[in-house]
């Protein structure tokens, strides 16, 4: 488990590299800027990279670490698809440092017809976003297992 100190709210750089995916024009833009996010979501040193803390339904490998402060949720992930990392820190971004409730309320499809995003993914991507989004979910109520 990562020490408790790594779990901060994310960079203010991080948040707005997410707005710029909105404001995008076409799918070529988009895709860049998930790329860039990616880029700009820290790396999860190997000794993290545990198999008990891979997010299955993945196509692509992809770690999630949680810690609960305050009644806040912060989330450590990685990936080693440059673009589930893009994803991931489009997830962080809409998650990190809420509440359960406004956790288990978040709506994926929602926030990626927002972007922009839907229909633009594909299934195996669609599938491991849900796959990500729901383990987010299932920590922030207190399911650890």
């Amino acid at each position: 488990m990562p020490d408790s100190q790594l779990f901060t709210l994310l960079p203010a750089e991080l948040i707005a590299a997410v707005n710029q995916i909105e404001q995008a024009n076409n799918w070529q833009d988009k895709y860049r800027q998930i790329m860039l996010l990616g880029k700009q979501l820290p790396k999860l040193p190997d000794h993290l990279k545990q198999e008990d803390a891979q997010v299955k339904g993945c196509e692509s490998q992809a770690w999630l670490y949680h810690h609960q402060q305050n009644g806040q949720h912060f989330y450590l992930a990685d990936s080693d698809a440059r673009i589930v990392k893009g994803l991931i820190a489009i997830l962080l971004v809409a998650n990190q440092g809420k509440t359960t409730e406004q956790i288990t309320q978040f709506d994926v499809h929602h926030c990626f017809d927002t972007l922009g995003l839907s229909g633009q993914l594909s299934p195996s991507r669609t599938n491991g976003l849900a796959a990500l989004a729901s383990a987010i979910k299932h920590y922030a109520r207190g399911n650890i297992t």
